[in-house]
Formats: C-alpha cells, structure tokens, sequence
C-alpha cells in the first residue's frame, strides 16, 4: 500500500524534532538548549588534543595588528626616530604626514599641556617621585627604595624622549605604566616633569628681559649692603635692625608696657 501524502509529512517532522532534539545535547548527549553556547564550545587555554601544543587558544598570526593600533608614528608612540630618543615633545602625525614622509612636529609646550602634566603626575608619579621630582613621594617614606631625583645631571641632561620611554616601559624597579597612562599624557607628563627641573635649576634666560630689568644690579645690592640699617628697607630684600625702644618693650615684662589709650577713629566702621 502506498504510503499517503500525510504520513511522509508527519514522520519528516517527526525526523527534524528528532535532529533538532539531538543538536541541542551537550558534549555528554544529555539535552541542554544552554549548553549550546556555553559547554559546547572551548575555554581560552582549555586543554586540546587536536593541537600540537595541547592548547585550544590560538597564537596570533605574525603581522596582526588590533583595530586602531596601526601606530607607525615612531616619534609620537615610541619616543625615538630612528631608534634615538627624541628632543622636543611630538604631535601625532595624521595618515597623510605618514604617508608623505613626514617623521615629527613639535608640540608646542602651551599651558594646558603642563597643566594636564601636573595632573597626571601628581596621580601616578608623585607617591614615589615627590611633589618636586626630589625622589622623596610617599612611597619612599614608608620604605621603599628611592627612584633618582629628576634634578640630577643625567637626568636633567637626558632626551625628553628617555621619559616617555620610562613611562610607557618601566625602567628599574619601576613598571610600565602604558596600561595607565595614554601616550599623550605620557608627553604631558614628560613636559611637566621638564617644567620641574627647571624650577629647581633655573637659568637667567628662564626669565623674560623685561622682569630681569627690573632686578637689582650687583651694584646695588653691594651699595644696599655697605648703607646704614633703618627701621624702613629702601632696597628689596634689605635687613634691618630693631629701634632701641622696639627691644626694651620686647623685653619689658608683662602689665609695663605703654598704656595709654589711643583715640578712637571717628569713621564709620
């Protein structure tokens, strides 16, 4: 007897729900709808036999390179040219600098620059470096070892690029902070930290023509030694002596000074 339309029908579907039943099991064959996205596939570093190695995770293949990580600015991400450490803070290059050959433009060291270096430097450096970049931050007074005073010659004579380099590789006992730090703010940083060691190692070109005019000569500061004290400096930065009567009532005990009443100011307060 032929088999009608309708039986061939039912016992199809009855064959896919018996697929669709069995693409549902789990490595074990016991039915789980969940464990077709969970237990039926590999955990990173989840053993394998498949693989030579034994590993299901995969190395990557030589050459890959993450999406927005293309960073062929050697001067900007890695802080050299050439393999040497650059002189002058750097600015990203855009594609078409790249690709017309360009190798770095300075960043000029503006205001917000350092005060952006500051920020970051009193987040992640000063526990150790100090609020001066002396070596002496709050890491070291509980014990631990301390870092180089920014204020040193070799530091003070090294490449800005050594610092951006520090930053984004560790050096010594210290680790890299490129997880912590972007590279901009690396050279914010840098910047800063450049700032500091100016501050404690000035130079008379530091300060502008029209404020050094305004500073005494050697001159004047001879002459302002050699003069007469008086209760009242002439010259910036001149010591005086006391008056006489100043030390007696200095030294006079309590309840002998000069009492008498002064007259009362007659403006309205």
């Amino acid at each position: 007897m032929a088999m009608s339309t309708h039986v061939r029908r039912s016992l199809g579907a009855g064959a896919l729900c018996g697929l669709l039943f069995v693409g549902g099991c789990g490595r074990d064959g016991k039915f789980a709808p969940v464990d077709m996205w969970n237990r039926s596939r590999y955990k990173p570093y989840e053993p394998v036999g498949f693989f030579a190695d034994g590993s299901t995770s995969r190395p990557l293949v030589e050459g890959t390179v993450a999406r927005g990580q293309l960073r062929t600015d050697e001067a900007f991400y890695q802080g050299t040219i050439n393999g040497k450490y650059v002189t002058q803070i750097p600015r990203a290059l855009t594609r078409t600098q790249l690709d017309g050959g360009t190798t770095m433009v300075a960043q000029p060291v503006t205001r917000a620059l350092l005060e952006r270096g500051r920020e970051r430097y009193t987040v992640n450096c000063q526990p150790c470096h100090g609020l001066t970049g002396q070596g002496d931050g709050m890491i070291v007074k509980r014990g631990f070892a301390p870092p180089p005073s920014y204020h040193i010659t070799r530091l003070r004579q090294a490449p800005v690029g050594h610092f951006y380099d520090v930053i984004a590789n560790g050096y010594g006992a210290m680790y890299s902070y490129a997880a912590r730090v972007e590279p901009q703010d690396r050279w914010a940083i840098a910047a800063y930290i450049r700032a500091l060691q100016r501050s404690q190692n000035p130079q008379p070109g530091d300060m502008p023509a029209a404020e050094m005019q305004k500073l005494p000569t050697a001159e004047q500061v001879e002459k302002a030694a050699a003069a007469p004290k008086t209760n009242t400096p002439s010259t910036p930065g001149e010591v005086t002596t006391p008056h006489a009567s100043d030390k007696a009532n200095a030294e006079a005990p309590l309840g002998t000074l000069d009492k008498t009443p002064q007259k009362a100011d007659q403006g309205v307060h």
